[in-house]
């Protein structure tokens, strides 16, 4: 697929003036049905698929949104907000460990669930400019947290803020692969890595999954 740029907003454009209601409405159900779409089938479809799949006509669809990016990018900006707020929330949690554990759990299964969403900010098939600006606004927050366990002498130190999002990865490889056979391998492995981050474990954790049988790695073969 080839890669595409987009730009952060200008702050000199002055803002659009509010939609009527109805246009509003439109635009929202646009957007929801977007969500789904790119969950399930990734981000590379049409605005025809999605305005098919929100029930609206294909006109309407062009008049709030005037390609397919201008449509990534109000998706992916709810998402971004909604990773930056549980980064906040794993950051408030009274033991730094269990918030670390809660973010990978919870970034982990919206990445899990949702393929265009592992495509635009872990992938970067959709354009570098794009997940370079996500990168940028997600790793204060995710920077937080890691430092706090590090201080609390729970991660261990070596650990940067660059390794969180190539493990998301790695377990996001494991979902593409594995989805058809189960879909909550990941946590099995998630398991695995954060024994592997962790500074004063004792032993080793439960894993969440059990390994998969020859037949079942078998079918996630290519």
């Amino acid at each position: 697929m080839s890669r595409t740029t987009t730009s952060p907003p200008d702050p000199d454009r002055p803002p659009a003036r509010p939609l009527r209601a109805d246009a509003e409405r439109n635009r929202q159900r646009i957007i929801a049905a977007a969500q789904e779409v790119f969950a399930s089938r990734g981000v590379d479809v049409t605005l025809d698929d999605i305005a098919r799949h929100a029930g609206v006509g294909v006109g309407t669809a062009y008049r709030r949104f005037a390609n397919r990016e201008e449509l990534i990018d109000a998706v992916f900006e709810g998402a971004l907000q909604h990773l930056i707020a549980l980064a906040e929330q794993a950051l408030a949690h009274e033991d730094p460990w269990e918030g670390l554990v809660q973010l990978f759990l919870a970034t982990g299964q919206d990445f899990a669930d949702d393929r265009g969403l592992r495509e635009v900010l872990l992938e970067g098939t959709q354009g570098e400019a794009r997940s370079a600006i996500a990168g940028e606004r997600l790793t204060p927050a995710v920077s937080a947290v890691l430092r706090r366990a590090q201080r609390a002498g729970q991660l261990r130190d070596d650990i940067e803020p660059t390794d969180f999002p190539l493990i998301q990865l790695m377990l996001g490889a494991v979902t593409r692969h594995s989805r058809n056979v189960t879909s909550e391998l990941w946590k099995r492995y998630l398991t695995l890595i954060l024994d592997g981050l962790r500074h004063d474990r004792d032993h080793p954790t439960p894993l969440p999954r059990p390994a998969l049988d020859q037949d079942e790695f078998e079918q996630t073969l290519p």
